[in-house]
């Protein structure tokens, strides 16, 4: 691909998602919930094309795409996991809309720590939250960096490609908070979706239509097709990697934070509905591209450069090639801008705040601000240590999450959790998923995320059974988000 070709096209979609970014701002943004949550106005369109941007980034047409290369059909398998744990959205979705508009919440953590009424919980689950996201958001330059450097052939290198999708989202964090990045998102899911379909159409086409494409994976690749496959999706892995993106809807503050954002919980329904759609065939695009670089080139010494390189080849024409890698690129920086403002949010609200003791509103905006550039510099230089597959480590990332799992699901359904057993299981089980993932990725033949769940879950429970609850609170609480329940059915 032509990287005067490649220069114009990401110029053009700068000036256009500019455009739009400051069409988005609404008054100053001088309030942490306007800056961060958009008011909690978003409509369920605008809702739902940005959740699909921020969850569906560089890790889908790029890494599970590479997963798809690597390991066969299992990875299908691996996102539908994802997908039944879209469920947990229809369960906590509105619940955490409920008690947002009541409560007043800004992050997730916020909420933990009112919840169980100890400051110590949200400084806890903020910094569990800014330790694993900032690989995450890593992971998303990382994306880019590939993309652009293998559509144009080593021409534009690696960190060139890292440091645009660094300055963009940035850029577009700051001009109007969640506000921008929504709208953008919106442009950039839009086009990702169409584009990206169309050029499934044109691949299998090229490959002799719907009964060819499967006959030439039968035929080149037929262990691709059955589970585990050449050995890459045995059961322990498959159950390591699908653990924690089974809850990675509720265990990722970027994402449960925009349960907080809907105008209403009709909105929010719009949302779940429109990302569904979405999502299916959005999984359905990146696994076919996946199966079909595994055909076109079969000896890549590394699979997430199998998007890069359909893009680049005469299957896919210039023109839509180009497009599809600016969606692409769009949609990894929408990830990364929304994490940003996430922990800026959870450092300023939960750790700030606290430190400061109540320290007001403005304020805590002022050093929301002034932490983004500092997380986007981390996630930079964690980005040039181009450590593994996307996939891989975009699961490693939700596993050290999902130690928080155990006290969301407590805050809404049980009464006796306490803030020292959300404190304890979440410090311990986190250093136990930073110890396996620093010593190999496993432990015992069981992977990090396997380990993190069960042992936060044990913890959760014991420690909270021999320490006092806040029962005032969680009465309060479990009652309220009950009784408004029964009143939506």
């Amino acid at each position: 691909m032509s990287t005067t070709v490649v220069w114009s096209a990401i110029s053009i979609y700068i000036v256009i998602a500019m455009i739009v970014a400051f069409l988005s701002r609404n008054g100053k943004q001088q309030s942490m919930t306007g800056y961060f949550l958009g008011e909690r106005k978003l409509n369920g369109f605008v809702s739902a094309l940005s959740y699909s941007a921020t969850t569906y980034s560089a890790f889908m047409l790029i890494g599970l795409a590479g997963l798809t290369y690597s390991g066969g059909v299992g990875a299908l398998g691996f996102e539908i996991i994802y997908f039944m744990g879209i469920s947990l959205v229809a369960l906590f979705g509105p619940r955490f809309w409920l008690v947002g508009n009541k409560y007043g919440y800004v992050t997730p953590s916020e909420m933990l720590g009112d919840r169980y009424q100890h400051k110590g919980v949200a400084i806890v689950s903020a910094i569990a939250s800014c330790l694993f996201l900032i690989p995450y958001s890593a992971v998303q330059l990382t994306g880019i960096g590939y993309l652009l450097q293998g559509v144009t052939n080593d021409a534009v290198p690696f960190t060139t490609g890292v440091v645009i999708a660094t300055v963009l989202a940035l850029v577009f964090s700051y001009i109007a908070g969640i506000r921008s990045v929504a709208w953008t998102d919106s442009l950039q899911s839009l086009m990702m979706i169409i584009t990206s379909t169309i050029v499934v159409i044109l691949i299998i086409q090229s490959l002799g239509g719907i009964s060819g494409f499967f006959e030439s994976i039968e035929t080149n690749k037929p262990q691709a097709l059955t589970v585990p496959g050449n050995g890459f999706f045995d059961f322990w892995t498959f159950l390591g990697l699908t653990i924690p993106w089974f809850f990675f809807s509720i265990s990722n503050p970027q994402v449960s934070q925009r349960l907080f954002m809907p105008a209403s919980l009709k909105s929010m329904r719009h949302m779940l509905l429109g990302f569904l759609i979405f999502g299916f065939i959005y999984t359905l695009v990146s696994v076919i591209w996946g199966f079909s670089a595994s055909i076109l080139f079969p000896d890549l010494e590394n699979a997430d450069l199998a998007t890069p390189m359909l893009l680049s080849s005469d299957v896919v024409p210039p023109i839509l090639g180009v497009i599809v890698m600016v969606g692409i690129m769009a949609a990894a920086i929408s990830t990364i801008d929304s994490i940003l403002l996430t922990l800026s949010s959870l450092f300023s609200r939960d750790v700030y705040r606290h430190a400061k003791k109540d320290a007001p509103d403005s304020k805590q905006l002022f050093v929301g601000k002034i932490v983004i550039p500092v997380i986007a510099v981390l996630a930079f230089f964690f980005a040039q240590l181009q450590l593994d597959l996307i996939a891989v480590l975009s699961v490693a990332s939700s596993a050290g999450l999902i130690v928080i799992v155990p006290a969301i699901v407590g805050t809404f359904f049980w009464k006796r959790g306490t803030a020292s057993g959300v404190i304890v299981s979440v410090v311990i089980s986190s250093i136990i998923v930073i110890y396996i993932e620093a010593t190999g990725g496993l432990l015992l033949g069981l992977k990090s995320g396997i380990w993190g769940i069960i042992v936060a879950t044990l913890i959760f429970i014991l420690v909270s059974l021999v320490t006092k609850a806040p029962k005032q609170k969680a009465d309060e609480f479990i009652d309220f988000v009950k009784e408004r329940m029964k009143k939506k059915k």
